[in-house]
């Protein structure tokens, strides 16, 4: 945990390997997995495809991800998770979990 707040913010596995130099990549892996398991972390799929992760505020929430800096902010909205769990259950589709990342560019790069 003391590694990933060191960071200081969106990260990728690769990161945290560098900054736990006598901790194997396997193990980093698992752990990160068990974080987000836990909700300690969420994921992100940049626009890129690239995968990062970052400290959860352990609550349901979304994504904004700027295309040009690379800041990342959190929202929620149940009205917006509603409207998603009433469109599976049009559908007959059982929704177990969802993500939404939205990309554009932030107020300080628009």
């Amino acid at each position: 945990m003391k590694a990933i707040e060191e960071l200081g913010g969106p990260f990728t596995v690769e990161e945290l390997t560098a900054v736990v130099p006598g901790v194997g990549r396997a193990t980093v892996f698992r752990t990160v997995k068990l974080l987000l398991e836990s909700e300690v972390l969420c994921r992100m799929t940049l626009e890129d495809g690239s995968i990062r992760y970052q400290l959860s505020r352990g609550e349901h929430h979304h994504h904004l991800i700027c295309s040009e800096c690379g800041a990342i902010s959190e929202f929620s909205d149940p009205e917006l998770d509603a409207l998603i769990h009433q469109n599976a259950e049009i559908d007959g589709f059982q929704l177990d979990s969802h993500s939404l990342e939205l990309y554009g560019r932030c107020a300080r790069c628009a």
